[in-house]
């Protein structure tokens, strides 16, 4: 959509707090009661573009999952595909992750959901490698919580310090996560 493109380019260029429907009604080349129209607020176009994301980063999660057999494979594939689409994204994930920081309850209360979505999806995996006798028996809710955390702390510190490339990161991180929940070194 015209104007969720325009949203990230006018989010990313100023901000969430100092972007104001009109940068993104001349982003979009529209008029700013046209942008009202779809959007009854700054707050409504940031949740849409943040679901659009979420949408986005949770399809490809799930096709690299889909894709990986055995847990083991699963947990790296998951972390490829959202580490190359953070890293590919960076606007984005700076905007969530870093600017979106008190905007709001609302906003605040969707990224939480967002956030226990993806704990969700991490969850249901190692609950299939308990099942599997691939890992013993734990808290995976606890455990999914933990990695969602460690990802999320290594992405942020990506986007302040930009030592490597978030896609070279992958490799030790999945190694880290797998080890604290007991999958045994390859």
């Amino acid at each position: 959509m015209r104007i969720l493109e325009a949203a990230r380019r006018a989010f990313a260029a100023r901000g969430y707090h100092g972007t104001l429907m009109d940068d993104v009604a001349r982003e979009a080349g529209l008029s700013k009661g046209a942008l009202y129209v779809h959007f009854s607020s700054k707050e409504d176009l940031f949740l849409a573009l943040l679901d659009e994301a979420a949408a986005t980063l949770v399809e490809r999660l799930t096709e690299a999952i889909t894709r990986a057999h055995g847990g083991r494979a699963k947990v790296a594939a998951a972390l490829e595909a959202a580490l190359v689409a953070f890293e590919d994204n960076e606007d984005l994930t700076r905007l969530f992750l870093v600017e979106s920081a008190g905007a709001g309850p609302r906003v605040d209360d969707r990224r939480r959901q967002l956030r226990t979505a993806l704990t969700g999806l991490v969850r249901v995996h190692l609950d299939e490698a308990v099942a599997d006798g691939d890992l013993p028996p734990q808290d995976t809710g606890l455990a999914a919580a933990v990695w969602m955390g460690a990802v999320s702390e290594v992405v942020t510190a990506w986007l302040h310090e930009r030592s490597r490339p978030l896609r070279e990161l992958v490799p030790e991180l999945a190694a880290l996560l797998l080890r604290s929940v007991g999958f045994r070194d390859a």
